[in-house]
């Protein structure tokens, strides 16, 4: 497979929505490269291509209900570069899954999101 039909996926196997995303792409029969990304966050230049893929800004990617966000940045005001910061050192606040391939990304949210993809 080219490098550029390589699926990634940025992946919590605690998160249904993730667990359902990855189930979807094991049924159309794609083997995806999968990233636990709490576990090995993206790096800011990562974090940064993703977005750009995505077509978002860094601030569409922030989980505002997580508890870590509620009590540590609701009242932030931070610029793109500061955010991107606190996402790599808290990837606990990337919105997830984010399904990758080539130059294109989504947001598996619905899970089927990631139909556009393949």
């Amino acid at each position: 497979m080219a490098k550029t039909d390589t699926v990634i996926i940025y992946h919590n196997p605690r998160c249904t929505k993730s667990r359902e995303t990855l189930a979807l792409l094991e049924k159309k029969k794609v083997n995806p490269e999968i990233v636990e990304y709490l576990k090995t966050p993206p790096t800011a230049t990562e974090l940064k291509s993703i977005l750009k893929k995505l077509g978002l800004s860094v601030q569409d990617i922030i989980r505002k209900k997580e508890p870590l966000f509620i009590e540590s940045f609701k009242n932030k005001k931070l610029n793109d570069e500061k955010w991107i910061e606190v996402l790599v050192k808290n990837p606990v606040l990337i919105e997830r899954p984010i399904v990758v391939k080539g130059n294109k990304a989504v947001i598996g949210r619905p899970p089927e999101n990631v139909s556009s993809l393949l």
